[in-house]
């Protein structure tokens, strides 16, 4: 078993291990195997060590690598900053969109998708720990854009996406995991039903994550290694 393997295998069984422990569904968790700035024969790797969501920040980089490796072997998740201008082939190559936090960005997603006869799955993505070198809808502003997103006919908002301050006790980000559950809630709570997911946790918190109710972890390091 190769190391790749062995990471992968450990995070899978935490995650088995924590869900467990926590009265949840292991299976109602999905691992996304965060890829960027990995070459395509790692990806590969990857897939065929059975990681089959696979995690990309960067629009173009990640169009090369799935137009070498192939749509179907996985489920793309497109994790970075989006810009509008390139939601066209975000769309085209991406299952999941984690990081909508613009009217303008949606509006462009759905323009763009009705194009091509599709309908896009989006995440919203709220800067949790209100920190201005990260993007994000601010707290307050959440509902109003989940309700305003919701009224697009090709696209779906299906959560919620976070990226809390980095501590090196895991147990501090808790807080913001609670925080954006909350706020799952109250927009549900306005009528937005369909926003079941919730995207939070890395590799060094999915387990508390997974604790506050994360469907979506998002490791890159624990899996691959430090960034190349």
């Amino acid at each position: 078993m190769t190391p790749l393997q062995q990471n992968f295998t450990s995070i899978q069984n935490q995650i088995q291990e924590t869900a467990l422990a926590w009265g949840r569904d292991p299976a109602a968790i999905t691992l996304i195997g965060v890829t960027k700035h990995k070459r395509a024969d790692v990806v590969e790797a990857a897939i065929q060590a059975g990681c089959t969501h696979l995690g990309e920040n960067y629009v173009q980089e990640a169009m090369e690598k799935i137009e070498k490796l192939g749509k179907d072997r996985a489920c793309w998740h497109f994790i970075g900053h989006l810009q509008s201008n390139k939601a066209r082939f975000a769309v085209q190559y991406f299952d999941l969109i984690h990081t909508v936090d613009k009217v303008k960005l949606a509006r462009e997603i759905d323009k763009q998708a009705a194009k091509i006869g599709k309908v896009q799955k989006v995440l919203l993505q709220v800067n949790i720990g209100q920190e201005d070198t990260k993007s994000g809808v601010g707290i307050k502003e959440a509902i109003t854009l989940a309700r305003e997103m919701s009224r697009f006919e090709n696209l779906s908002l299906d959560g919620l996406m976070c990226m809390p301050p980095y501590f090196d006790d895991p147990e501090k980000a808790r807080v913001y995991f609670q925080k954006l559950v909350q706020i799952q809630k109250e927009i549900m709570g306005a009528g937005i039903e369909s926003v079941e997911h919730l995207s939070m946790g890395m590799s060094n918190d999915f387990r508390v994550a997974i604790e506050e109710g994360s469907t979506l972890v998002r490791v890159g390091t624990a899996i691959f290694g430090s960034r190349e």
